[in-house]
């Protein structure tokens, strides 16, 4: 069954399809889709298995049920309650009332606040259905309940959505050992990577690591206020080995209004979400300073150039074909016109330098976290501990220029020399 890949796939394409198998299976094929570009018909299966049992629950089906087996439905559970991942259990929660294959109800953990009210942030999403504080006015689907405590949220899921910021997954995931269920899989939204002495760790490493799982992801050209108000977009899953897996978090994300796709290419996908975080920094410091659109357009462009060179000097067997997906230059060139990093770095730029990124953050983020002033540093830091800073000049700049050691204008003022490859004995098929 081969993914449909091709961005041209909209719901124009799309044929639901149900057809029972036999009158005893329970062997259902819950989509059917032609692709317009590629040709071929895409049919997604779901063994439909025992429903499993919410704590305080008890089998009601199970009296008088005989020899046949009662359907078992994947549950789900959103680690992260942020703009994103708030989006992210909306998109979820219309697609498991749909799906036979999946728990309604749908689990977002709740990092607990009080807000100015005095109410306590999971408290009012539950009884407004609304993330007043990172996603207001947008509903969510009652069917998506906000649990402040994180080993209760994750206890009966298969599926756990991680969606927090990069910086706090480590500490996240030491919570989590021990406490999921051992057929939990995992798919990561997080666009960042922890730096270790041992060298640079990807967010999916970091969860399959330590919680011994399997973790996709999905990154893409995704500003999460347009898609929670349903403006079309698209995303990318990516995975290593498990097709099956990986068509089944395709068909949880995917609606008519966010078409995914799915890549063998983890490491590809992920590192585009990732570094095009540093790219958008660098683009807000050209419209700060007015240089306008066509070095805006040179710097995505050397910026693309480095977010490649580096993926594949990393990971070798990144693929080129990747870029060209929804993660790699939709999603770049999205972040580098709109976005929380090029919005903060544009002010940073206005301002000269002289008020950091952390105070720009507070004012103007209402909570949320930049993730490209934190990834230019972790960048910084692979480069600079494997001898490579000459290679990645707009890298290098970029955090420079965060940290105070230059001033915005730099970004026009680096050197994009010819790369010195003898360095890392790379050849130039990475530029």
């Amino acid at each position: 069954m081969p993914f449909n890949s091709s961005p041209l796939h909209f719901s124009l394409f799309s044929i639901p399809l149900r057809c029972a198998i036999s009158s005893h299976s329970h062997f259902s094929l819950r989509s059917y889709s032609i692709s317009p570009s590629s040709r071929f018909v895409y049919m997604a299966p779901f063994l439909e298995t025992q429903k499993p049992l919410l704590d305080g629950e008890s089998d009601h089906n199970a009296a008088g049920a005989g020899s046949q087996t009662p359907p078992v439905l994947s549950m789900v559970t959103v680690v992260g309650s942020g703009n994103w991942g708030s989006v992210a259990a909306k998109l979820i929660a219309s697609n498991t009332l749909k799906l036979n294959s999946f728990h309604e109800e749908v689990r977002m953990w709740v990092f607990e606040e009080v807000l100015p009210t005095g109410e306590k942030l999971s408290e009012v999403i539950n009884r407004t259905n609304e993330n007043v504080k990172y996603l207001p006015g947008i509903k969510l689907g009652k069917n998506v309940v906000a649990d402040p405590d994180i080993e209760n949220a994750v206890r009966n899921a298969n599926m756990l959505v991680f969606v927090t910021p990069h910086q706090f997954m480590e500490g996240i995931c030491k919570k989590l050992i021990g406490k999921i269920r051992d057929d939990a899989e995992a798919i990561s939204l997080i666009k960042g990577m922890e730096v270790k002495k041992e060298g640079p760790c990807m967010i999916s490493a970091l969860i399959s690591e330590q919680l011994g799982i399997n973790c996709c992801v999905l990154m893409g050209a995704n500003i999460a206020n347009e898609i929670a108000v349903e403006k079309f977009s698209e995303a990318t899953v990516g995975y290593r080995k498990d097709k099956e897996s990986a068509e089944k978090w395709v068909q949880l994300f995917n609606t008519s209004y966010f078409m995914v796709s799915a890549v063998q290419d983890v490491e590809g996908v992920e590192l585009c979400g990732t570094l095009k975080n540093v790219v958008a920094i660098a683009a807000g410091f050209v419209d700060g300073l007015e240089m306008g659109n066509n070095t805006k357009a040179a710097i995505m462009r050397i910026g693309l150039r480095e977010m490649k060179a580096f993926s594949k000097l990393l990971f070798p067997s990144v693929k080129d074909s990747t870029f060209f997906e929804s993660c790699g230059v939709a999603d770049l060139i999205t972040t580098c016109l709109g976005g929380r990093n090029r919005k903060c770095a544009e002010a940073f730029a206005r301002n000269g330098g002289k008020r950091s990124f952390d105070e720009l953050e507070a004012e103007m983020l209402q909570g949320q976290k930049l993730q490209g002033v934190s990834t230019a540093k972790e960048v910084y830091e692979v480069l600079n501990h494997r001898g490579w800073l000459e290679l990645f000049p707009l890298f290098s700049t970029v955090h420079k220029i965060c940290v105070g050691q230059l001033p915005p204008s730099a970004i026009v003022e680096f050197c994009e020399h010819k790369p010195n490859f003898s360095i890392v004995g790379a050849s130039a098929q990475f530029f």
